[in-house]
């Protein structure tokens, strides 16, 4: 039997964010997974011997099954409990990696990876939603998502950081095995800290949306991947032309049901609708030139791969000052213009990179175009929670997260194929195939003058990248201005919603729409 439960007042109090703190464990480790299994790469390799193409799904299976999942497992969260699918998908993901860490082959590997995107596809939505529920209160929200926000970011940056320590220590397996205890920290302490929620109204689960969503993104993100490897080839393209007409079929299902995986009418609302296409603008940013980054301070300028994740720290480190400084500049203007402004910052972040001949002009721009990503992102990511109703949080959180996926595969196949066109034309086709493909090729074969100009072509192309990357920021600024200018400074709309109460408006119902089982 279900019954209601009232809901928390309406400012968060200790438990509440006793409970967020539960939540960054979730988000940390899902973040920090994406980028940790770069450095271990080399260990597994010599100790498994994958083929070629093993290697390409150890690497990129997790965040396939990730991306593909994210809106099935919002809708499965929406209707089950989310801190139940929290819970599930947290012990699933401590056994993938324990599992992960003892594997012999290459094969068990990239099982146990896909099976941790499985978990990961439960973490993201289910934690935001959960947050979501959590902090009624406007202020105490916004605080709520740029610590989130800040977490995330964080997380990305340890993973390179902690896989550098323990590879320097212990076997590669032990880059997986530190997520078991603390998800085993997060199931004992979710229970205890983590009310449940779900949407007391939503009807049966589509499997067939579910399978639909799947066979739309998996494709389509695959296509994009290898368009970055392979240019506009024939398979990429026909991966991405199969996602966009499964994605199709999709959508009309959604028109078609009376309770859909994916609440269309969300789309009609400026704050999402908007919010999410400047988001996937800035993912496109963000992830489509990190590796340009990671490559530069490491094949070009020569550090090692633990120097060079220590040398990007300050990047990441930012964002614990620029998330609430842009949550705190949206009480006193419109969030169209902060969001703006911020990608003007990146932009001016990318205008730097364009003049990148050295360490200090590469961590500069890196670093200005970090806080002007950041500042957009957590003011774009609370507009998003904000439009969607509280029993609908989950789904949100899915598209705003699939959106993310999208837009960072998006940005690896446009500036990674722009900043290999440059490297590879620079470099002539009187070269040995290795090096022409990849500036790695280049380093193993060893030779002192194919490197320099290797090095020399790199640095070329992201320059030329970091200009791609500059013009998508300012299209991005210009997006935000004319898509988000309606909304008001949160100081307005909060002064408003004050007064609609005390006119007799009812600022909250007297019951939750959360369900406790």
């Amino acid at each position: 039997m279900e019954v209601q439960t009232p809901l928390p007042s309406a400012r968060a109090g200790r438990a509440e964010w006793l409970g967020l703190g539960v939540l960054m464990l979730a988000v940390l480790l899902v973040s920090m997974d994406v980028t940790i299994l770069y450095f271990a790469a080399p260990y597994v390799s010599a100790d498994l011997e994958p083929t070629g193409t093993q290697q390409l799904w150890m690497l990129d299976v997790y965040g396939f099954v990730l991306a593909g999942l994210l809106i099935t497992m919002g809708s499965l969260a929406d209707r089950t409990g989310r801190r139940r699918v929290l819970l599930l998908g947290a012990a699933l993901f401590g056994c993938a990696s324990a599992a992960a860490s003892f594997a012999q082959t290459a094969d068990q590997l990239i099982a146990c990876r896909a099976v941790m995107g499985i978990g990961g596809a439960t973490l993201m939505p289910s934690s935001l939603a959960l947050l979501r529920n959590l902090f009624v209160d406007d202020a105490q929200r916004r605080k709520a998502v740029a610590i989130w926000t800040g977490v995330v970011s964080g997380g990305a940056a340890l993973g390179p950081l902690l896989g550098g320590l323990l590879l320097e220590h212990f076997s590669w397996g032990s880059v997986f095995l530190v997520n078991a205890p603390v998800m085993v920290a997060l199931v004992v302490a979710a229970p205890l800290l983590l009310p449940e929620s779900k949407d007391p109204g939503a009807g049966r689960f589509d499997l067939a949306s579910a399978a639909l969503s799947l066979a739309a993104i998996l494709p389509f993100v695959y296509g994009l991947q290898r368009a970055a490897v392979d240019g506009l080839a024939a398979l990429p393209v026909v991966a991405m032309a199969i996602g966009a007409a499964v994605g199709v079929a999709f959508v009309r299902r959604q028109r078609a049901l009376e309770d859909p995986m994916i609440d269309l009418s969300l789309f009609r609302d400026v704050r999402f609708s908007g919010a999410l296409s400047v988001n996937l603008m800035a993912m496109l940013g963000l992830v489509g030139f990190a590796l340009f980054t990671t490559q530069y301070l490491q094949s070009v300028l020569g550090y090692g791969p633990l120097e060079a994740a220590l040398l990007t720290l300050p990047a990441p480190l930012s964002v614990g000052f620029v998330a609430p400084l842009a949550m705190w500049a949206s009480t006193r203007v419109r969030p169209a213009a902060v969001v703006a402004a911020a990608f003007v910052l990146a932009a001016t972040g990318y205008a730097i990179l364009t003049q990148t001949d050295g360490l200090w002009v590469a961590l500069i721009g890196t670093v200005i175009t970090t806080m002007g990503l950041a500042g957009a992102m957590t003011l774009l990511t609370d507009l998003i929670l904000a439009a969607a109703p509280p029993s609908r949080a989950g789904a949100a959180s899915a598209v705003a997260e699939t959106g993310q996926e999208l837009g960072g595969a998006l940005g690896v196949a446009l500036l990674g194929s722009l900043g290999t066109a440059v490297y590879r034309g620079d470099l002539g086709s009187g070269v040995p195939r290795a090096a022409h493909d990849t500036l790695g090729g280049a380093v193993a074969i060893g030779d002192h003058a194919l490197l320099v100009a290797a090095r020399t072509a790199f640095t070329h192309g992201l320059q030329v990248a970091a200009l791609g990357a500059g013009v998508v920021m300012a299209l991005a600024a210009t997006v935000a201005w004319v898509t988000l200018r309606g909304v008001p400074a949160h100081a307005h709309a909060e002064a408003a919603a004050e007064a609609g109460a005390g006119a007799g408006e009812p600022q909250r119902p007297g019951l939750s729409a959360a369900h406790v089982a």
